[in-house]
């Protein structure tokens, strides 16, 4: 399995600052650094029967099951096949591990009070993110990664974890 081997400083006092930013189509998505254990090539994923919709199968990472989230279902974007340039992002929620199918991870940006938005004053209960971070290339949405999950999918996730 291909790691990514972005440049990851891990000073304390900005990580909660730091975002990875990915790409989906033309639109750049990321997450808090902080959540975000490895970025990695895509793998074959394996079916995950009984899976909620939104999860496209498993992977073993050292071990660990992991189940695969289809972020541009949850984002209601046009499917597309993965390719061998893809990436997973595997992150923590407060619950389990994941991995992101992305088209490309670019990298890991700062998030300052000067040029981030959070996603309350955009839209009161916007669902999954947390903010926007306005760079040159243009706008880069922050997503809450608890909130991916429906409490409905994360059950029906947990039920078929067990099962397989």
């Amino acid at each position: 399995m291909d790691t990514w081997t972005g440049n990851f400083d891990f000073d304390a006092q900005r990580i909660a600052d730091r975002l990875v930013v990915f790409m989906l189509d033309a639109m750049r998505y990321a997450l808090r650094l902080s959540c975000v254990d490895r970025i990695v090539r895509v793998v074959e994923i394996a079916a995950l029967p009984q899976a909620p919709e939104i999860v496209l199968g498993i992977i073993n990472v050292h071990g660990e099951i992991i189940p695969v989230i289809d972020v541009r279902k949850r984002f209601c974007l046009p499917q597309r096949e993965l390719e061998l340039d893809s990436h997973l992002v595997i992150a923590r929620t407060t619950r389990r591990r994941v991995a992101l199918a992305v088209d490309a991870a670019l990298g890991v940006v700062e998030g300052t009070a000067q040029n981030t938005t959070a996603g309350d004053k955009i839209l009161p209960r916007l669902n999954y993110v947390q903010g926007v971070v306005r760079l040159p290339e243009g706008l880069v949405l922050i997503h809450n990664l608890d909130t991916f999950l429906s409490l409905e999918e994360e059950n029906t996730l947990e039920q078929a974890m067990k099962l397989n």
